[in-house]
C-alpha cells in the first residue's frame, strides 16, 4: 500500500469518526429535550435546534454529497432558518442521520484524484479534502450549539463522555 494510500485512509477513517461522533452527540441531545424546546430559540439573533439540523442536512447535502459525490446542488438554504418545518424530533433525527450516512458512503468512495480536484462550493475553491475538513468543522461546530442550547434549557450535563476517564495522559 503507497503512502498516499494510507494518508487518505487515515483522513477518511478520522474524518468518518468525527463526523460519527457529531451525530451521537446530537441524537443523545435531542433525548432531553421535548418537540416544543426543539423549535425554540434563546433570542431572535440565534437559530433552533430544528433549524440548526435542518442546515446541518444542508450544509452536508451540499458539501459531501452533491459536491464530492458529483451530484447536483439543490439545496435551497433559506428554507433551512425559516420557522415553517412541522418535522418532529424524530423525524429531523432520521433526515440528519440518513444524510449523513450518505455523505459518509460517499466519503468512502472518493478516488484519489478527486481528492486533490479543486472545485467551486458556495462560492469558495475546495478541494476533496478541503470539502472533507469544512463538513467535520461546519457539523461539529453546530454540534456544540445545539449541546449548549440543550444545556441551557434543562441546566444539566448531557454525559457525552460518560464512563470515560478523559484525565489520562497522552502516551508517546
Amino acid at each position: 500500500m503507497s503512502l498516499e494510500t494510507k494518508i487518505i485512509d487515515e483522513l477518511v477513517e478520522n474524518s468518518i469518526y468525527r463526523i460519527s461522533e457529531s451525530t451521537r452527540m446530537v441524537t443523545k441531545s435531542l433525548t432531553h429535550i421535548s418537540e416544543a424546546e426543539l423549535r425554540s430559540k434563546p433570542n431572535e439573533s440565534s437559530n433552533s435546534i430544528a433549524n440548526l439540523i435542518l442546515h446541518l442536512c444542508g450544509n452536508i447535502t451540499q458539501y459531501a454529497i452533491s459536491s464530492l459525490g458529483s451530484k447536483e446542488d439543490i439545496r435551497d438554504r433559506d428554507t433551512e432558518f425559516s420557522n415553517q418545518s412541522n418535522l418532529t424530533k424524530l423525524e429531523l433525527l432520521k433526515k440528519l442521520t440518513d444524510t449523513v450516512e450518505t455523505a459518509k458512503s460517499v466519503i468512502r468512495k472518493v478516488s484519489t484524484d478527486e481528492w486533490l480536484r479543486k472545485r467551486e462550493v458556495q462560492g469558495y475553491n475546495f478541494s476533496g479534502i478541503g470539502i472533507v475538513i469544512h463538513v467535520v468543522e461546519h457539523y461539529s461546530y453546530h454540534t456544540g450549539q445545539i449541546a449548549f442550547w440543550v444545556k441551557q434549557l434543562k441546566n444539566k450535563d448531557l454525559g457525552f463522555y460518560a464512563g470515560v476517564d478523559l484525565t489520562v495522559k497522552n502516551k508517546n
